[in-house]
């Protein structure tokens, strides 16, 4: 298999996300080539089922990191409930309970944001459906460093107030509905 130009990618969603990330994971090959960070909001006191449902869906390993457990192919990382989570210069992982941002924790902002400094132009970021402004910020520091952006189509959104945000404040590099989501991430080599 050729090298990827990209080195991982970083996915944030919100209310109605959950239906499109099972989609995602599930349609990816086991072999694929990067490793997957993906934030979404959740309930804080609702700790289980979430992963194991999702780990029912993939051929990749779903797993909530632990602090400063490394990156690596062949994992999805999921932010742990009421746990914001960074990823570091040395493509590690950590979990920060300070203030909610936005009053989220866990923070799409900080998830994409962290990555796009750690990853830079080897990057993709992904925002999905969801009910606030969470992930615009993080996904323009994301093309801000060159990575590549893919907003979901608001029109495809069940709440389509994350991915606005997102189109207000950059021009990512594409508009896709999930499926097209879905395409592009398995053309990736």
């Amino acid at each position: 298999m050729a090298t990827s130009q990209y080195k991982a990618i970083v996915i944030g969603g919100s209310a109605g996300s959950y239906a499109v990330v099972s989609k995602i994971v599930a349609a990816l090959p086991p072999d694929f080539p990067l490793p997957i960070v993906i934030c979404m909001h959740r309930l804080k006191h609702v700790r289980a089922g979430f992963v194991e449902a999702l780990n029912d869906k993939s051929q990749l390993n779903v797993i909530e990191p632990y602090d400063k457990q490394p990156v690596e192919r062949g994992n999805v990382y999921i932010a742990p409930a009421n746990y914001h989570l960074f990823v570091e210069y040395d493509a590690t992982l950590s979990l920060s309970i300070e203030e909610p941002h936005l009053f989220c924790r866990p923070a799409i902002d900080h998830t994409l944001s962290s990555a796009a400094k750690t990853w830079r132009e080897k990057l993709v970021g992904i925002i999905l459906t969801g009910a606030n402004k969470d992930g615009a910020q993080g996904l323009k520091d994301i093309a801000d460093r060159g990575g590549y952006t893919i907003v979901q189509d608001p029109a495809t959104a069940d709440v389509p107030t994350m991915p606005r945000a997102a189109l207000r404040l950059l021009q990512p590099s594409a508009v896709l509905p999930p499926q097209g989501i879905i395409d592009f991430l398995k053309n990736i080599q």
